[in-house]
């Protein structure tokens, strides 16, 4: 006859008493209610999980603010300066030492992200993307003379990123100066929260680049555009949005506008050594090229597209609506009077 083995006192079955049979069944009854109400409640109740849209479970995206990377210029400096003359480093310093120097606004240990234009596939010449002479020279500027840790150039380019940065000569300049290019791919991309703008106020941000930034500087070539009369500084910055950004064209005006408040750079400076006069932004007949040998800089953004809209483009004060929208936004002002500075 076998003889039951002796159970540990842990496993031995105990009597079930009246009380334990109320206890859990309460319990139970605990988590059938609160089941029924996750399920049950309304949207808007906490820990609801009714979901009447299945927009609650996609994920969504990271949105995040970028700095404001302004620097007051020194006492008594002008808001725009214009260097000629002289071979590109020279012009470039003139340029920038009528505003207070660009030793003023860059530091040792800054991290430099430079903004050319390099929307299209083009050769320098034909002035629809930024002079690769005169970004190579502030480049050099940048590291030597401000002593930058490191400069980055980045833009997100309309046609083939790898062919524009190739055929304009950025990659090749931005290299040989020490730069480092930043092409976009589709990760490089996050959701900016821009404050006060109206069509861009969360949009896809080319982000990447802007990761440990302390100073940012637009680098573009004066040209034409045949949607906003002029393609100039403040509209330079389309080339960080990502998305489907072509439908902003039917509201031009306005995404410039807010194109000056998503981007508060520390400098601007405009490349008026190869002026394309029409057939902009794109351009392609060097006929319409117009040679300038001019450089800008300037800390007002408003003010310097002003300048250039009416000496380098010739067209007069009577300026596009983006400009004064730009004003009204709080980015600049377009009375430039007393405010520019040329060093000859």
């Amino acid at each position: 006859m076998k003889h039951k083995p002796i159970q540990h006192p842990e496993y031995e079955k105990k009597i079930i008493t009246r009380r334990e049979v109320i206890r859990r069944g309460a319990g139970i009854t605990s988590i059938v209610a609160a089941g029924s109400y996750l399920t049950m409640a309304p949207e808007d109740w906490p820990f609801s999980l009714k979901d009447s849209t299945g927009l609650r479970s996609v994920p969504q995206p990271e949105i995040f603010h970028i700095n404001d990377f302004r620097v007051a210029k020194p006492t008594g400096k002008s808001d725009v300066g214009i260097g000629r003359v002289g071979t590109m480093d020279v012009k470039l310093r003139k340029a920038t030492d009528a505003i207070g120097g660009i030793t003023h606004y860059i530091h040792p240990g800054d991290v430099v992200l430079v903004k050319p234009n390099v929307a299209f596939d083009r050769s320098p010449n034909l002035g629809a993307t930024t002079n690769p002479e005169i970004l190579e020279q502030l480049i050099r500027l940048l590291l030597v003379d401000c002593r930058a840790t490191e400069v980055r150039v980045a833009d997100n380019p309309i046609e083939s990123p790898a062919d524009c940065f190739a055929k304009s000569g950025v990659r090749l300049a931005t290299e040989r100066a020490g730069g480092q290019v930043y092409l976009p791919d589709s990760n490089a991309f996050k959701v900016l929260n821009t404050p006060g703008a109206k069509l861009i106020e969360h949009w896809p941000f080319f982000h990447r680049p802007f990761k440990g930034v302390t100073k940012v500087i637009g680098v573009t070539p004066v040209k034409d555009h045949n949607l906003c009369h002029a393609s100039l500084g403040m509209k330079n910055w389309y080339g960080l949005l990502g998305g489907r950004r072509n439908q902003f064209h039917q509201d031009i005006n306005e995404i410039i506008s807010d194109l000056s408040i998503m981007i508060k750079p520390t400098l601007t400076i405009l490349d008026g050594t190869h002026i394309l006069m029409e057939n902009g932004p794109t351009g392609g007949d060097p006929s319409n090229v117009k040679k300038g040998d001019v450089v800008l800089a300037g800390v007002d953004p408003v003010a310097l597209d002003a300048w250039a809209f009416e000496h380098l483009l010739e067209r007069g004060n009577q300026f596009p609506d983006y400009i004064h929208m730009a004003e009204a936004k709080g980015s600049g002002k377009v009375d430039y009077k007393d405010r520019v500075k040329e060093v000859v």
